[in-house]
């Protein structure tokens, strides 16, 4: 590990240090990535910690389970490792692939403000996309409320071409089939 200031400012989470994993300095890591694994074609990674920004680089990785653990150049045992949980990994954001037309990154849309339809047809404020996540069936955002919102309601919307009209990234919307009252 190397303390830094050259920290990409724009930058992504791709995951997270979880745990200690055994004697030797291992950690649990969480991915953000599909497959979870594509989270070691990005390097370096770099974190945050008490000390400040960290550029850090990955030793060893390897499935356990149905995660991964991995070893951190410098970090030799339990001590070292349980100074880093909880640390969120970052990349910088130039190093992932651009996304296809009509894929988004789910960072990219964090943050937007949803627009749906009130039972006149208008156009109305839901909130803005607080998180994303995965089902079975298709991706889910779950939109809270804001001070210009047409009301107080958290909803979850699936992420679904019948639902979703229009993602305009540069006005920080999205446009989607679906009524105040679902």
């Amino acid at each position: 590990m190397t303390s830094t200031q050259n920290v990409p400012e724009n930058r992504i989470q791709i995951g997270q240090l979880r745990s200690a994993y055994g004697l030797n300095g291992w950690l649990w890591v969480y991915s953000n990535t599909e497959p979870m694994s594509n989270m070691f074609d990005y390097l370096p990674w770099y974190i945050e910690t008490k000390a400040g920004w960290q550029t850090i680089d990955v030793k060893r990785w390897k499935p356990h389970g149905k995660g991964l653990v991995v070893a951190l150049k410098g970090v030799n045992d339990r001590t070292g490792a349980e100074n880093l949980v909880g640390a969120n990994i970052w990349i910088a954001k130039s190093q992932l692939p651009k996304a296809d037309v009509d894929e988004y990154y789910w960072s990219d849309l964090k943050g937007l403000t949803v627009l749906g339809l009130d039972d006149e047809e208008q156009e109305v404020n839901l909130g803005q996309i607080y998180e994303l996540f995965e089902t079975g069936a298709n991706d889910v955002m779950v939109v809270k409320a804001t001070p210009d919102s047409i009301d107080a309601e958290e909803r979850m919307i699936p992420w679904h071409k019948d639902v979703v009209q229009r993602v305009d990234l540069e006005a920080g919307r999205i446009y989607v089939n679906w009524g105040v009252d679902y």
